[in-house]
């Protein structure tokens, strides 16, 4: 798919599919390569897709990741997310809330931000 006609929210499905799939470099390949990464507001968790992968290469070992996508926003080049992310945590599996604020630049994520809520306790697991 040619980057220039692909739609922002067609390049955040795609990285959720790689995401859910556990596949770091489809993920990846949705990244600009000097992509920022937030936690909202103003924290910069990582510069780059060097930085952004290496956040995301254990995280994708977990058995249970997976990101449910409750809600989808567009607004021209941002794409907003509200999701319910599934992960391994040291006290064992659980939920958390997140919403995903994606700005798309030229067919890649340029910048995201995610803001996320407490872990809990996932019951299905128990």
């Amino acid at each position: 798919m040619n980057s220039k006609t692909v739609r922002p929210e067609e390049v955040i499905q795609q990285q959720l599919d790689a995401y859910n799939g556990r596949d770091i470099e489809a993920f990846m390949a949705c990244w600009a390569d000097d992509a920022l990464y937030y936690e909202h507001p103003d924290t910069l968790l990582a510069s780059g897709k060097g930085e952004i992968r290496e956040r995301h290469i254990s995280r994708f070992k977990e058995p249970s990741l997976f990101g449910e996508r409750v809600k989808r926003m567009m607004v021209g080049n941002l794409v907003i997310d509200q999701e319910v992310v599934t992960r391994n945590f040291p006290q064992g599996r659980g939920k958390m809330d997140v919403i995903a604020i994606y700005q798309v630049e030229q067919g890649k994520i340029a910048k995201a931000w995610f803001k996320t809520g407490p872990c809990e306790p996932d019951e299905g697991a128990l």
